[in-house]
Order: C-alpha cells, then structure tokens, then sequence
C-alpha cells in the first residue's frame, strides 16, 4: 500500500481491518474516495500496507490521535468490530477527540437494542450515529455489498453518497435505501440474518431428502443448478450447487464436512424479538435449533445405534414435488421475517418500507435472490401480510399437494426436516377458522382464574367458571 505521506485529509476512516474492513476500505478506495485506516492491533494495520499496492488514497494511522486528525471535518468515522464491548470500547476512546456533528457508523452485527443505546447516548454529546447492517460477506464488502442504513437522518444525509457509491447495484440502483430511525438499519439486518437461516435450513433438508431417495453429488448439483435457472434462482443455490461438484484428491468434499453447524447469534436475537414481539418466527426459530441440535454430535452418534425405526412404506418424492414443497416453505419464511419486521416498525413508529428493503437486498447480500422481486412487487401494491396477495397466495395453493406429500415422507422414513414442517403448520394454523385454543383457556381459567371469551356473548367481557362445583 502507498501510504498517504502528503497532507491531504480521508474523507472517511475505517476502523478494524479484519476482513470486512480491509475490503470495505479497499472498495471506498476503489471508487475514489481517500481512506484513513487504523486498527487497535498496529501489526494488522502494517500487514494491510504489506499485502496491497493502491495508489496512494488510504492513508495507514497507528493511534487514535492520529486517525482523527487524518480526517476532513465533520469527521466520518466507519466502525467494522466485534459486535457488543468493543463497540463499546472503541466508542469510548472516540469520544474525547469528536467534535459536534461528527458521525460513527457501526457496520457490524450489532444487537438493534445496543444500537439504540448508543445512538441515545452519543446524540447527548452532539455525536450523530448510524446503525448498519451490511451483507455480502468477504466478497460483497470487496465489490458491493447491501448496505442498510439506520439512526441519524442528518448523518444519513452527509454519507449517502459514500455508502451508495461502494453498494451492489441492481440494474444500476444501488441496494442501499434509508431504513429508518433508531435501530432500524440493524434490526432489519438482523431479520436478514434470520431469514438466511431459513433458507439455509430448508436447503439442508431438502439436500438430506434427495439423499434418502438415493442421488449422489453430481445429480444434487445439477438438480440445484437447474432451479437456479427458474424461480428459485438465487445465491445460496447458486453455491449449493457450486458445493457439491468441489472436490479434493477425487474425493467429493461436502462428504469429508463434519455435520455440525456453528452461529454468531443474529438468528437467535431475531427469534428472541418474535417472542417479545408475539409474532410466530417458527422456522427461523427451527433453523436455530437444528443447528444446536447439530452440535450433539457425540448424543446423536449414541442414539443412532438405540433409537433405531422401522421406517414405513413411503412414496419416495418427485424432484418436482421436492421443489414446490420448498418454494412453499421458502414464502413461509419470508412471510413470517417481515411479519416480525412490520409489529416491531409499529411498536417503535419505524414507517419502514418493505417494498424498499426487498429491493435492497436484490444485489449484494447473501439472501439475494429472483424472489424478492416478487416480494417488492407485492409490498408496493398491499403492505399487509404476503400470503394476502394473489401472487404468494396462488403459489402456496399450487404447491399444497407437493408439499405434504414431502413431508408425509419425512415422517415415515424418519428425516428429520423441521423447518419444513413447520413452514407447513404455520400454514395451516393460519388459515383454520377454528383452532384448539379454547381447552388452553379453559385449562389456564381452571388452574389460575386466567379467565376467557365467550363465543355466544358480544358483550366484550371476561368470564372465569369455578370449574370444580
């Protein structure tokens, strides 16, 4: 890297050079723009002026005295951290060298709520913050990512042009719009996160189905290749299908992976909101759970030899039917991530756009996908619930046949898929006129005096029944 030796001042500076930061900071170079870089670990920062040769516009800071005075005022300042105390801690070094109206954008994956705190907080002081989710991995920070901006207008306002500039772009507009105040930009972020859990579950075990009726490697991957020709074209198939033809001395690699699969949080706080919020996140909160149930590796290997099945004659699926049954599912997801996203943009009179938020997560992110064009398309005619409007509602009635069919299977040969059947029951629960809930109230009036409803009253009132005379 040519280090900046002359007295021009960066525009903006980026703080942690992991791997999302160096990249975010290469892409601002990249589009012009002159980048101070500084990290609390100084080898980090030599290592980057090592490893690229740029044309001089990122200037290397080995203190924080000395990356705030490489800044033009008001001072821009992009945070990329570790989530939770370290924000915090290089917040609090920050402070004492700010002036008014210089802004902190937090470009990790922060917890809405701590967002919110520091917005709070630092607003106090005349410090303007924005919260911001970004995704596209490694290789989106490079090139583009989806940026989702929240928290300060008036800072908004003063970088809009930075953080379109180095966004996806999506028939040449970026996928970057303003989500709203307060912790908006992160919670909608997180919903992100939640949702690529989904998809990622419902892939695994449509992948764990196909394996069951007998496809090797090669047959998988040219299933998943071909539905990311059609409607279902996306990124996470692109790379499933990309996964399974990677091989290493001849040997397929997928097979030598140990199945148990990590997390960083983001799908577990979203499931969190939908029970502080009250809204049913049932595969997301699926998704979460399978991985932890991955990690029982040593149990799992145990019980496999116990707990053996007499597995019933079943049908073995259709490819075709495999894939309406996880189409069906997928708008499920979906359904329920901006379900969650509209109670909580009430609650806290966020006014976010839906039809906006698909549109940026069409280029750049790692749920892109043909879909969310869809979603957009119906968010702009009816900002109601998705299966409400023709489109989702006529593919989740085409696809009903498909999709029990798959799951019937699962359940007579032993496959374990609940993100699938989930995605079903929700369905279901959702369109019954009548569900079982009136024993729940009965039960919870006989053992506590919860009271109830009355269906053949109109009066508005609670009635308890002393249930033992």
């Amino acid at each position: 890297m040519a280090m900046n030796k002359t007295k021009t001042k960066a525009g903006i500076g980026v703080i942690g050079l992991g791997v999302m930061g160096k990249n975010l900071a290469l892409n601002m170079e990249n589009k012009g723009y002159t980048v101070a870089v500084f990290n609390r670990t100084i080898k980090k920062t030599k290592k980057f002026a090592r490893e690229v040769s740029l044309s001089g516009k990122i200037i290397g800071t080995y203190s924080i005295k000395e990356f705030i005075g490489s800044l033009q005022k008001p001072r821009k300042i992009f945070l990329m951290v570790e989530a939770g105390k370290p924000v915090d801690e290089i917040i609090k070094k920050l402070v004492p060298w700010l002036a008014k109206n210089d802004i902190i954008i937090d470009g990790g994956n922060s917890n809405y709520k701590d967002t919110e705190r520091r917005i709070k907080k630092l607003e106090g002081v005349g410090i303007l913050y924005i919260g911001m989710g970004i995704s596209g991995g490694e290789e989106g920070a490079l090139t583009g990512p989806s940026i989702m901006p929240g928290g300060s207008k008036i800072a908004w306002l003063k970088v809009k042009k930075i953080l379109e500039d180095i966004s996806a772009r999506y028939h040449g507009k970026p996928c970057c719009r303003w989500i709203g105040s307060g912790g908006s930009g992160h919670f909608v972020k997180m919903i992100h996160n939640g949702i690529e859990y989904g998809d990622m579950q419902l892939i695994a075990e449509t992948y764990h189905i196909m394996l069951s009726i007998g496809m090797n490697n090669d047959q998988i991957s040219a299933v998943f290749k071909k539905w990311n020709s059609g409607k279902l074209k996306s990124y996470l198939i692109e790379i499933t299908a990309k996964i399974f033809q990677k091989k290493e001395n001849g040997v397929y690699l997928i097979d030598k992976i140990l199945d148990s699969a990590g997390q960083k949080g983001t799908g577990r706080w979203a499931v969190m909101s939908s029970l502080e919020y009250g809204i049913p996140l049932t595969i997301i909160a699926e998704s979460v759970f399978a991985r932890i149930l991955s990690s029982f590796k040593r149990e799992r290997l145990y019980l496999s030899k116990k707990l053996k099945i007499k597995s019933l004659r079943a049908k073995k699926p259709k490819i075709k039917e495999l894939k309406k049954a996880f189409y069906a599912s997928k708008i499920i997801s979906y359904t329920q991530g901006f379900e969650l996203m509209k109670a909580v943009s009430e609650e806290k009179k966020w006014n976010l756009n839906y039809s906006n938020i698909a549109e940026t997560w069409r280029a750049g992110c790692i749920i892109k996908s043909l879909f969310l064009g869809k979603i957009a398309i119906a968010f702009k005619k009816n900002k109601q619930n998705l299966l409400l409007g023709n489109f989702f509602l006529n593919e989740i009635i085409d696809s009903q046949k498909s999709w029990r069919k798959v799951i019937i299977y699962a359940a007579q040969t032993g496959i374990p898929i609940p993100a699938m059947s989930s995605a079903l029951s929700y369905f279901d629960g959702l369109r019954s006129a009548r569900l079982p809930a009136n024993i729940i109230q009965a039960q919870r009036d006989f053992f506590g005096a919860h009271t109830y409803e009355r269906i053949d009253k109109k009066d508005g009132q609670f009635y308890h029944t002393n249930w033992t005379k």
